[in-house]
This record gives structure tokens, C-alpha cells and sequence, in this order.
């Protein structure tokens, strides 16, 4: 058993699957040009994984380590040396990578007993999907959250709903959003991450459905890679737009053995939260995330270095933030995992720190705003004068004119275009503004997971150390100051 190639993974997308763009649909996303680039580079992923010298880090007898259950310390250490070589890939701008829900799916298997709570057991269908998953190396995203406008009210039938059993299954309809990287999966996980009221049993399901399945249709939002001009020119967005789309289901057909939850809100609610589910997302986000932070902190000492700036005592202060802004980063990774917790009392495995990881998110939806912000500052003007394409750089006329007036003593004008390019991409274009805002809701909701922060984290010892200091003393209690 071994991990499938980047043309195996490619070739897989053939499917037929009905992905909807500009009022059209496409026929093949490794051809169309709004997807080619990005598939390419999520084939490169297995390729990685496949055959190369990265492939004893990236997986343990055929299988990547993301699907592996860690037992010890030291699991937790190897799957995040995983994460790291594929987020390094991607510079960090690729999020929902196939080690994201195979990770999830990791935690489903670890504590299966969650889904066995209600009158309907999904225990054996989580175990299958991970199994699934696992030996045939596919490649699951998901789309976890309602309509805005729909999900207020309990009789909209917007909502993704149960409206049928049959024999064999159930049949769902409605819509479901933000499919991150939906239209370049095997599988779509299909849930609800909030929780949902009492009476919404109908809502309350999760379910496991190829991406080519009848009646399924992804609506993908405008692709950046679609309007990028060059890899020159764009170099971020004209290959990691891993695209969102809007899930659509007319009816479609979901067997049984695919049905984790059913007609329960609280099991619902809680594969999520009471497996190591959101604990391992956060884990694989959280080492995309520091790579992430490396790759800007570079282009920020590249950007100061090209303009003859990086001596300056006031740009060396700002570098110094944002290394230590990569260093808090790591923090968080690293102390997850030294602060690892046992899964139902061992037999699950052991998960990251649920205080740490839970920070994590509040963390980074922080910090990534600041990181960007004291970056634009070192760039200066020179991101918002460039040539409109790199190919008049090539031009017999602009080309010299050009290099006169764009290059500087320590970079070359084709050079400093170049970078200044990189850097637009990445801080200023609408994929730049895309990927600000994932950052900061990367993992739902803040009031969903600053929830469960609250009231499943620190909070009792917090308490406590504040009334021991109460309980010492009251009125009669020593002179007055």
C-alpha cells in the first residue's frame, strides 16, 4: 500500500464533478485555466509524498501521517514535520491541503465512542471514512457552516436538511458554505461546526459524499489564478488559490455507511468538539500558519534589502517584530504539543493541548493583520508603481527606460519587479485581502471557538487562583492601610 502520485491525484478529478464558474461549468479542472496551475500544485503535494526525498517524513508504512492516530510525543512531532514540508510547498498559502481533513478524520478514529451517544451509532461509518481515506489517499475537504441569513431561521429551507430516508440512505438538500479547496477534492465532509438549536434535528447530520455524486454542485467564487497574467506577475495567486465555492445539494443520495451523525444536534456538535477533530485542524492550520509568517518575515528583509534600508535603526526594530511574530508562531505549534492530552483515557491516542491550541486561533487572527500592516510600511510606494506586466521588461522601448528608473544600487530593476510582485501578491491583491480575512476565520467562527475556550479551557483555574486570593481575607481581617 503506498500514497498515489500527483498524476494519480489529477487524473481522479476526471470525474465529471459539476463545478459552476462565471455562469458556466467546467469540464475539467486540471485544463480550465481558473484551476490548471492550483491542481498542479496540489498534485505536486502527492508527488512529494510519492517519491521523493521527502517521503519518509511525509509518511509511515504508505500512509501519509496526518491519517496516522498519534500515540506519544513524539507522533505529535512527526506529523507536524509533515505538515511543515507541505506548507512549505505552498509558502503557507495553500490552507485546506489534504493532510487538513485527513487529520480530522484521525480524530473521528481516535474517539469513535462519541458518535455512539445518540439513537443513531456513527461509530462504524467514522472508522470507515478514516479508513477509507487513509489506504486510498483521497483527498477530503469539507464545508462545515449555514447560509448567514438562512441558518436564523428554523424553517428555512436553505439550510443543508434531511428531506427523505430510502432504503439504502437518506436524501439531503440545501446549501452549505465555505467549501475551501472543495473543487479539487475526492470527498466533501458535509457538518456543522456551531451549534445548532434543539429543533433543528433535520439540520443536525454529517455526512461523506465523492464530489461527482448527482445533484451535487460546487459554485465557486471568482478565481484569482483565472485573472492572474503570469507567474511573473502573480506569483501566489496564479498557483496556491485553492478557491472557495458555495455547496449546493438538489437531492442527493448519501448511503448509510457515509452517515456519521443523524437527527442529533448535540452528537452533531460534538464530533467536532469532544474527538481530537478541531484539535488536529488547528495543529495542521497552526504549522501552515508559522510557515506562513516565515515567508512573509523573508520578503520583508528581502523588501528592506532592496531598498538599501535594513540598516536603519527604525527597519531593523521592525524586522525584529516580525521575527519574534515568527517565533510566537512556533511558540504556539511547539507548546501544543509538549502540552499534549490524553484521548478517552489513552485508548485514543493523545491530541494537542486543547488551552494552547484554542489560543492558537486567537492568535493568529491577531497577529496576521499586524504582520501585513508592518510589512506595507517597509515596501513603501514602490508596490503601487510597478509596470503592469512583467513583459515590459521585455519590450525594446519600456525595457531600458525601465531599468534606468526602477532599479536601485543593490537590485537590478528586473530584479526588484520581481519582488516587489511577489510582495503585492501576497499583501496587496484581492488574493492578498482573500487570505487576510481566512486568516482571521481560518477555523469558524471566533465566537464558536472563543466559546469553547472559555468554558472548556483555563477557566477553572483562573477562577480558583482569583478566590484563593478572596477566600484570604474579609473584613476583620488586619489594620486598615
Amino acid at each position: 500500500m503506498v500514497t498515489r502520485s500527483g498524476q494519480d491525484y489529477l487524473q481522479s478529478l476526471r470525474d465529471g464533478r459539476g463545478i459552476w464558474l462565471d455562469g458556466e461549468r467546467v469540464e475539467d479542472v486540471t485544463l480550465h485555466p481558473a484551476f490548471r496551475s492550483t491542481a498542479a500544485s496540489l498534485g505536486h503535494l502527492y508527488d512529494l509524498a510519492y517519491d521523493s526525498p521527502h517521503s519518509p517524513v511525509l509518511t509511515r508504512d504508505g500512509v501519509h501521517r496526518a491519517y496516522q492516530v498519534p500515540r506519544s510525543y513524539e507522533d505529535l512531532v512527526a506529523r507536524r514535520e509533515a505538515y511543515k514540508v507541505w506548507a512549505e510547498a505552498g509558502f503557507g498559502f495553500l490552507g485546506r491541503t489534504p493532510d487538513c481533513m485527513a487529520s480530522a478524520a484521525a480524530g473521528f478514529a481516535a474517539a469513535p465512542g462519541v458518535l455512539a451517544t445518540g439513537a443513531y451509532d456513527g461509530s462504524t461509518p467514522a472508522l470507515a471514512l478514516h479508513r477509507r481515506l487513509a489506504e486510498h489517499d483521497l483527498y477530503a475537504a469539507f464545508t462545515l457552516t449555514n447560509p448567514p441569513a438562512a441558518a436564523q431561521d428554523a424553517d428555512d429551507e436553505r439550510v443543508l436538511r434531511v428531506v427523505a430516508e430510502k432504503d439504502g440512505g437518506i436524501v439531503v438538500r440545501g446549501a452549505k458554505m465555505i467549501g475551501t479547496a472543495a473543487v479539487f477534492a475526492d470527498e466533501l465532509i458535509v457538518g456543522t461546526i456551531e451549534p445548532l438549536a434543539p429543533e433543528h434535528t433535520e439540520r443536525a447530520v454529517t455526512f461523506s459524499v465523492p464530489v461527482a455524486t448527482p445533484g451535487l454542485r460546487l459554485l465557486s467564487r471568482a478565481s484569482y489564478e483565472g485573472r492572474a497574467r503570469s507567474v511573473f506577475d502573480n506569483p501566489l495567486s496564479s498557483r496556491f488559490d485553492e478557491n472557495d465555492a458555495l455547496l449546493v445539494c438538489d437531492d442527493v443520495f448519501v448511503p448509510w455507511e457515509n452517515v456519521l451523525t443523524y437527527r442529533d444536534v448535540d452528537t452533531t456538535f460534538r464530533l467536532w468538539w469532544h474527538t481530537p477533530a478541531f484539535l488536529n485542524f488547528v495543529h495542521q492550520g497552526a504549522t501552515r500558519f508559522w510557515t506562513k509568517m516565515e515567508f512573509l518575515t523573508g520578503i520583508a528583509l528581502l523588501l528592506a534589502k532592496s531598498n538599501g534600508t535594513h540598516q536603519l535603526p527604525a527597519v531593523t526594530q521592525a524586522i525584529g517584530r516580525l521575527l519574534g511574530r515568527v517565533a510566537q508562531a512556533k511558540a504556539f505549534v511547539l507548546a501544543a504539543e509538549a502540552s499534549y492530552e490524553e484521548v478517552d483515557g489513552g485508548r485514543g491516542g493523545v491530541a494537542p493541548g486543547k488551552d494552547i491550541s484554542y489560543a492558537q486561533r486567537i492568535m493568529a487572527g491577531e497577529l496576521y493583520p499586524q504582520a501585513l500592516q508592518e510589512i506595507k510600511l517597509l515596501a513603501g510606494g514602490g508596490l503601487i508603481q510597478l509596470p503592469a506586466s512583467g513583459q515590459d521588461l521585455l519590450h525594446p522601448e519600456l525595457g531600458p527606460l525601465l531599468r534606468r528608473y526602477l532599479g536601485t544600487s543593490g537590485s537590478p530593476a528586473d530584479e526588484r519587479v520581481k519582488l516587489l510582485k511577489l510582495a503585492w501578491d501576497a499583501l496587496g491583491s484581492e488574493f492578498a485581502g482573500r487570505h487576510e480575512q481566512y486568516e482571521r476565520f481560518y477555523h469558524g467562527a471566533p465566537h464558536v471557538y472563543l466559546t469553547q475556550q472559555a468554558w472548556e479551557g483555563d477557566s477553572a483555574s483562573c477562577e480558583e487562583l482569583a478566590r484563593a486570593c478572596l477566600d484570604g481575607y474579609d473584613l476583620t481581617t488586619g489594620p486598615s492601610l
